[in-house]
């Protein structure tokens, strides 16, 4: 996948690569669900840059994201409540990508009130 910037199929591929993964649709976009939990979807809310996946992961997670790579990994006040991080496809990799979801993966089968 070198070179080529990543979009939502590639999401798709690394999501649906994970066990208890589903296929959903959130205000009309695709969302990627375990356990009947949110695991990632596009950042859809006007806040957001365009072309960027919002993915559930630790508030510790995320502040080690956020400082380790600001190019890739952002917020707006509007998703600042949440536990999740916004990423800019554009701006990542496959493997990065994919280490991320796995992430997101382990926090959202961990998680019980979430």
């Amino acid at each position: 996948m070198a070179g080529k910037a990543l979009d939502l199929d590639a999401v798709r591929r690394i999501a649906m690569a994970l066990a208890g993964v589903e296929e959903h649709a959130m205000h009309g976009a695709p969302s990627w669900k375990t356990r009947g939990k949110l695991l990632a979807s596009p950042a859809i809310h006007k806040s957001a840059e365009p072309h960027s996946l919002m993915v559930r992961i630790s508030p510790a997670g995320r502040s080690q994201l956020l400082a380790a790579d600001p190019e890739t990994y952002y917020l707006t006040d509007h998703y600042r409540s949440h536990c999740v991080v916004l990423v800019r496809l554009a701006k990542t990799d496959w493997d990065s990508l994919e280490n991320l979801m796995h992430r997101a993966w382990l926090f959202v089968r961990s998680s019980s009130k979430r």
